[in-house]
């Protein structure tokens, strides 16, 4: 090895490891506050025209259930599905806030594979 020549990492590399670590530790502060966002988010969820509605977190954690009195007395098979379709939509609702929010916060990294 000549004088100099190092192990192949030049000022260059070593600047944009450098900078790379800045950035990958931005992204998880802002993550830290992304998932206390997403805690105190309410998510709603709806079936039947708003008969029966369910509320998550944006962690998909469940907060409460609405039951309109005209659902109940649809019987409970109907009840059941009204219920199920209305998890349904809070948590599609939710995932796609989540997946939004990662992209933002995963925007401008030039991650391989991503």
């Amino acid at each position: 090895m000549t004088k100099g020549q190092g192990f192949g990492f030049g000022l260059g590399k070593m600047k944009e490891l450098a900078d790379a670590f800045k950035k990958a530790q931005q992204v998880q502060e802002n993550a830290k506050v992304l998932q206390i966002e997403l805690e105190q988010m309410e998510i709603s969820g709806e079936a039947g025209g708003g008969l029966v509605k369910v509320v998550l977190s944006g962690n998909q954690e469940p907060r409460r259930v609405e039951i309109s009195p005209d659902a109940v007395s649809e019987g409970a098979d109907v009840l059941s599905d009204l219920v199920t379709a209305a998890m349904k939509d809070a948590y599609n609702k939710s995932t796609g806030i989540m997946r939004e929010r990662m992209e933002e916060l995963t925007s401008g990294l030039e991650l391989p594979g991503m």
